[in-house]
């Protein structure tokens, strides 16, 4: 198997731009806030949707105890810890494995019985948070015998969640509710043969790993890294404004080969995206496209 290349740490250049509020007192604290986080760490929260972002950042303000948003701001750029525990927030690592299992399903019955066709296939987790969707995209990789000839990029802003991506250990307490999803996504196996468990926690087969690609990227602000054959970028986009969802589907576009599958999240849509009739819906409920131009 060909070694793939790791995704670039470049950033794409952007030109400032302000938070939109009418009436808010805080607009002009919370603006200079990311413009200083985008200037010193390359992190872009700057077209985040408003009121998401303020009620985030209000949430950071508490528990760094830094009464206002300027003082958040000093403790931030000076402290790495402070903007660390602030990512945290920031990022709203919200998952589960097989999150609408329904996606998986149309998945596997649907896109996987093409894809098998092809000699090697590239998968995007754009946003993988914790890992719990990488996992899941492995697990039925490996059912559909398909595993050996894919390479799937997992990429987030966030290097916490990375880590703990990479250590593919979860909480024991949630694994009935993700057994549930597992077998309503059509899982062929018993589930917990792919995790081993104590008290507290399981830690799944370093198999589900090994052609996996953790890396860094910020879809804020990075640019294309390869051409893929599928896509997830999944319950990422309702947290950015209308600007940075087009410039985010653009981004996805451009990175998806000819006729590759693009899966979005229940609340997300490529309707009204500047990328709307680039796609055909293949199971349109579940929110998986195939790209036709």
């Amino acid at each position: 198997m060909n070694e793939e290349p790791h995704p670039p740490a470049a950033r794409a250049g952007h030109a400032p731009r302000a938070v939109r509020s009418d009436s808010d007192p805080d607009a002009t604290a919370l603006r200079r806030l990311l413009q200083a986080i985008f200037e010193h760490y390359g992190l872009d929260f700057r077209d985040y949707a408003y009121s998401s972002i303020k009620r985030r950042i209000m949430r950071c303000v508490a528990e760094e105890q830094s009464g206002t948003i300027a003082n958040l701001q000093a403790r931030a750029l000076a402290d790495t810890s402070v903007m660390e525990r602030m990512l945290r927030i920031l990022t709203v690592p919200v998952t589960a494995m097989f999150r609408d299992p329904g996606f998986f399903l149309a998945l596997r019955e649907h896109a996987l019985p093409i894809l098998r066709t092809y000699p090697f296939l590239r998968f995007w987790v754009a946003g993988c948070a914790t890992g719990e969707e990488v996992y899941s995209l492995s697990i039925l990789l490996h059912e559909e015998g398909l595993s050996e000839r894919c390479r799937i990029y997992a990429t987030d802003l966030s290097e916490t969640a990375l880590d703990q991506a990479k250590s593919g250990i979860f909480p024991l307490s949630v694994m009935q509710d993700y057994t549930r999803n597992y077998q309503n996504a059509g899982g062929r196996h018993v589930f917990s043969e792919y995790y081993t468990a104590d008290n507290q926690f399981v830690a799944f087969r370093s198999y589900l790993r090994e052609n996996v690609v953790f890396a860094a990227h910020n879809l804020a602000g990075d640019a294309s890294f390869n051409e893929f054959n599928v896509i997830f970028c999944r319950n990422v986009m309702i947290y950015f404004n209308r600007s940075l969802q087009d410039r985010v589907h653009r981004l996805l576009h451009d990175s998806l080969a000819m006729f590759g599958y693009l899966g979005l999240g229940r609340s997300e849509s490529v309707r009204f995206s500047a990328c709307e009739h680039s796609y055909e819906a293949v199971a349109a409920k579940e929110r998986l496209y195939r790209k036709i131009r």
